[in-house]
C-alpha cells in the first residue's frame, strides 16, 4: 500500500494491514490528516483537531481491537473525550473541557480507533443541515453547493471525503441517516437502549436519540456495532439480546423477506417527490429478483399531525432541558444573544411545555410504536426513501427563525420517515441505491423490527454485493 491508496480502503481494511505491519498506525494517522487539512477548508467538517495527540497514542501501544490504528472522528455532540471540549454546535460551551471520557468513546478505544478530533454540527442538533453561527456551514463533498446533512452532517462529509473510513454519529430524528443519504454512505441507527449513553446519561430525549457512526461499507457499520453495543449497569432501557457478531450477520444470506414499500407523504397524501419515490421503487424491484417478497402497504394507523406535534413537544422540552443543565454545570448565565434564533425559540416553547403535556407526548409517541409493533408481525422490513426531497442546498433551511412551528414546518416534507423510528426505538439503516441525474446520492431506508439489526445488515450485506457503491466517488475525494 502506498498512502495514495489510504481511501479505498475500509476501516477492517486499513486495521489489516496495520496488523500485517503493511503500514504503521502512525502512518495511517498522517494520511487522515493530511487529507483533514487539505479538504477541511471546502467542506468545514472537522471543528476541533487534536492531531499532536492522535500521533502520539499512534506512536505508543494501541488496544489490540478489530480496529487497530485506524483513524477516527468524534462527532461535537456526545462524544465526549476528557479534555476535549464539546460544545454541541453552541458559542456558550466554547473552551470548556469535557472532564471524562463517555461510555461510548471508552468502547471506541478499546476497539482501536485513533481520534483525530471532533465533526461539525447544527446548534444543538436540532436541524437536518450542518450550518451553525458557531463553526458555519459543513458542505458536500458530492457537490459543495449542498448540505451534508445534520446534525451528523461534519462526520459524513469527512468520512464520504475519504478523510476517514468512518466516524461517530448519533440521532434523535434522523441525525445518522439523513447525512447518510445526502453523503453516500451507510448509516444504521441502532434498537433504541443498544448503544450506551453513560456515564453521566442513561435517557436522552426520552429515548429518541441513539449512537453509532457513519461509514463507507457495511461491514465497518457492523463491525463496530459489535465493540460498542451493550448496556452498562443502571441503563433505562434494555435493547433485546444481540447475536454473537453482527459482522458475521452482514455475511449471511438474509433468506427471502417480506417487504412493505412505502413512498407517501403523510402531510399530503401524494407520493414524496419523484426522485425519492424511484429510488425507493427501483430498488423494490431489485429486491424482488434477489428473491424477496415485496408489496406496497398501508400506514394509515399513524396519525402523523397528533405524531409530529408530540415529537416537536419533545425536541422542545428537551432543548429548555440541556439549555438549563448548561447553565446549572458551567454557572454561566444563558442569554439570548448566546444561541442561535431557533435554539432560543426551542428553549421558550419548552418552558411552555408541563409536565403533564410532556408525559401525554410520550405516550403518543408509544402509540405509534404499538402501531408498527403490529406492522412488523407481518413484514421482516419495512422499505421507504429516506428523505422525501431531493438533496437540500447551503442556507435553504432557516436556522435563524425563532418561531419553531415556521423554522420546522419545511422539514415535515423533508423528512416524513426518519423521526418514526426514533419515536419507537426501531433500528433503521440508509444505504446509497440511487444517485440523481445530476450526481447527487439519494438514500434508500430499510426498518425492522425491534432489536432486528441483523436482519437489516444481512439485508445491507446482500443489496451491497448487487448493487455496489464502493466506486462511486465524489469531485472531494482521497
Amino acid at each position: 500500500m502506498t498512502m495514495s491508496d489510504f481511501s479505498v480502503y475500509d476501516g477492517l481494511g486499513l486495521a489489516e494491514l496495520v496488523a500485517n505491519q503493511d503500514v504503521t498506525a502512525l502512518e495511517l494517522v498522517d494520511a487522515a490528516i493530511e487529507r483533514i487539512e487539505r479538504h477541511n477548508p471546502k467542506l468545514n467538517g472537522v471543528v476541533f483537531k487534536a492531531f499532536d495527540q492522535a500521533r502520539r497514542e499512534a506512536s505508543h501501544e494501541i488496544p489490540d481491537g478489530p480496529f487497530k490504528g485506524v483513524p477516527f472522528l468524534l462527532k461535537d455532540i456526545q462524544g465526549d473525550r476528557e479534555g476535549w471540549p464539546t460544545t454541541m454546535g453552541t458559542r456558550y460551551l466554547q473552551g470548556i473541557p469535557a472532564l471524562q471520557n463517555s461510555t461510548l468513546v471508552n468502547r471506541y478505544l478499546a476497539a482501536g480507533v485513533l481520534p483525530l478530533g471532533k465533526t461539525n454540527v447544527p446548534e444543538l442538533g436540532s436541524m437536518p443541515v450542518t450550518e451553525s453561527v458557531a463553526y458555519g456551514p459543513a458542505r458536500n463533498p458530492w457537490n459543495t453547493d449542498y448540505t451534508p446533512g445534520g446534525s451528523s452532517g461534519g462526520s459524513a462529509a469527512m468520512v464520504a471525503a475519504g478523510c476517514v473510513p468512518f466516524a461517530h454519529a448519533n440521532d434523535g430524528g434522523g441525525s445518522i441517516r439523513i447525512p447518510a443519504a445526502s453523503c453516500g454512505l451507510v448509516g444504521l441507527k441502532p434498537t433504541r437502549g443498544r448503544n450506551p449513553k453513560g456515564p453521566l446519561l442513561g435517557d436522552v430525549m426520552n429515548g429518541l436519540v441513539e449512537e453509532h457512526v457513519v461509514s463507507r461499507t457495511v461491514r465497518d457499520t457492523a463491525a463496530m456495532l459489535d465493540c460498542t453495543a451493550g448496556a452498562e449497569p443502571g441503563d433505562p432501557y434494555a435493547a433485546p439480546p444481540q447475536p454473537d457478531s453482527y459482522l458475521k450477520e452482514c455475511q449471511s444470506d438474509p433468506g427471502s423477506l417480506r417487504i412493505g414499500l412505502f413512498t407517501t407523504n403523510f402531510r399530503s397524501g401524494e407520493k414524496v417527490h419523484p426522485d425519492n419515490a424511484f429510488a425507493a421503487e427501483d430498488t423494490a424491484r431489485q429486491l424482488e429478483e434477489l428473491g424477496h417478497h415485496v408489496s406496497e402497504v398501508d400506514l394509515s394507523f399513524i396519525d402523523y399531525d397528533m405524531f409530529s406535534q408530540a415529537f416537536t413537544a419533545i425536541w422542545a422540552a428537551s432543548a429548555t432541558s440541556t439549555l438549563d443543565t448548561f447553565s446549572f454545570l458551567t454557572g454561566k448565565e444563558l442569554r439570548q444573544q448566546d444561541f442561535e434564533p431557533m435554539t432560543w425559540g426551542l428553549y421558550e416553547a419548552g418552558k411552555a411545555v408541563t409536565g403533564g403535556q410532556l408525559l401525554q407526548c410520550v405516550t403518543l409517541l408509544q402509540i405509534t410504536g404499538r402501531g408498527f409493533g403490529g406492522y412488523f408481525q407481518n413484514y421482516d422490513i419495512l422499505l421507504t426513501p429516506t428523505l422525501g426531497q431531493p438533496l437540500a442546498k447551503v442556507g435553504q433551511f432557516h436556522t435563524n427563525e425563532i418561531d419553531i412551528e415556521t423554522a420546522f414546518a419545511p422539514l415535515l416534507d423533508y423528512l416524513p420517515f426518519t423521526p418514526l423510528f426514533n419515536a419507537t426505538g426501531n433500528p433503521s439503516i440508509s444505504l446509497p441505491l440511487h444517485w440523481s441525474d445530476d450526481g447527487l446520492p439519494v438514500g434508500v431506508m430499510f426498518t425492522a423490527d425491534l432489536g432486528r439489526e441483523d436482519t437489516l445488515l444481512r439485508l445491507a450485506g446482500q443489496l451491497e454485493q448487487a448493487r455496489p457503491w464502493a466506486d462511486k466517488r465524489p469531485p472531494v475525494w482521497g
